[in-house]
């Protein structure tokens, strides 16, 4: 089996599991409890969390443990809105986001709330000049991926975070899912951040919103304080504790890991798209831990399925899109409703071979020979 759909999810680090199931055994007692065993895991999960803010320079009071990105994304959109409904109900984004923030705009639509979606270049970045001309006094968010997860284009949260602090009441959510591990981010520049460690060699089930101290929130799920008024439940250390232990690695390691990628990206580029139906439909400034093409005259599920066939691993869109529907990021850099339906997705690792890469190319062109006839 060749596995190359790392942007779906990765395979958790001997180290981070390891960690997990440490902190698990050693700290058995629930951090809000008043007793020895509660104090104990209560102290630990200060210290992680701690940790954590360190890594992401924040501070502690900043950090919100989520089951995922996905709930992180609802927490922020749909927390921000409410907090900040007396501003106004406009919305800005882009069709480049994932489900979880598409899936919350539209049930935010639906209440009443009004939505753009802000061009995007040839390039796959943000037309700021666009975003700029949407701006209005009742704009009360812009939810903004820092990486997109089909096309891999970075976007400029810089020149974004930017245009918004001119004079606007407009608050920022950054979805950096598919960007920690990949790029370097700062996280001050924007209100709420959401990240999980499933795509960096972490645990699934477990998630991070970043909340800016003096932005407001209302919170989805009331009950208790936990570790914050912002999210109730028994604080999950052991999940801390792997999420610690990725981030440390994928932080510390990223330089050396994403210069593995850009070669292993480099190679692919040059081997497929030598062939004469091939489209690349990601930017070369792209992380080149991401890369979509499209076969012309074949949908991407009969790629992807001829591929599976083979033992090789690949994504139609994120893995919580809707099937059978074009890619809205490829559909927006590309113009073309054919090609955004033939269009999939090779996500890269540091832990990809040689070997697996050449099992693919000769993979890949079996099937194109026998899909392109």
């Amino acid at each position: 089996m060749i596995y190359l759909d790392y942007s779906a999810t990765t395979p958790v680090d001997p180290a981070v599991l390891a960690r997990f199931c440490q902190a698990e055994a050693a700290f058995p007692g629930n951090p809000n409890a008043r007793h020895r065993v509660g104090r104990e895991a209560q102290e630990e999960l200060c210290r992680i969390t701690a940790s954590i803010a360190g890594l992401l320079e924040v501070i502690p009071e900043e950090i919100i443990y989520t089951s995922g990105a996905s709930e992180s994304n609802n927490t922020a959109i749909k927390g921000l809105v409410r907090a900040y409904r007396h501003v106004g109900r406009h919305i800005i984004s882009t069709p480049l986001e994932h489900s979880s923030v598409s899936g919350c705009l539209t049930v935010l639509q639906e209440q009443g709330y009004e939505i753009d979606l802000v061009d995007i270049r040839r390039d796959g970045t943000v037309d700021t000049a666009h975003l700029k001309y949407l701006l209005r006094k009742d704009t009360v968010l812009a939810a903004i991926c820092a990486v997109d997860s089909e096309l891999g284009t970075i976007q400029p949260i810089v020149e974004i975070a930017a245009l918004l602090r001119q004079g606007t009441s407009c608050r920022l959510h950054v979805d950096a899912t598919q960007a920690v591990g990949k790029v370097s981010l700062d996280l001050s520049l924007a209100d709420t951040v959401s990240l999980a460690p499933h795509k960096f060699y972490g645990l699934k089930g477990s998630g991070l919103l970043i909340k800016r101290t003096g932005t407001s929130l209302e919170p989805l799920i009331h009950g208790g304080t936990s570790t914050t008024i912002y999210r109730s439940g028994t604080p999950a250390l052991a999940l801390a504790a792997g999420l610690e232990a990725a981030l440390e690695l994928a932080l510390h390691q990223l330089n050396e890991r994403t210069v593995q990628v850009q070669e292993k990206n480099r190679a692919l580029r040059e081997a497929i798209g030598a062939y004469p139906k091939v489209r690349i439909n990601s930017p070369l400034e792209a992380v080149p831990h991401i890369l979509n093409l499209s076969v012309q005259g074949v949908k991407a599920g009969v790629f992807q399925q001829a591929l599976d066939e083979e033992g090789v691993c690949v994504s139609v869109k994120s893995a919580c899109a809707a099937e059978g529907t074009p890619s809205r990021a490829v559909f927006a850099v590309s113009r073309d409703r054919k090609n955004a339906l033939s269009s999939w997705r090779i996500s890269l690792s540091h832990l990809t071979t040689e070997e697996e890469l050449q099992r693919f190319l000769e993979a890949f062109d079996r099937c194109y020979q026998a899909l392109c006839r």
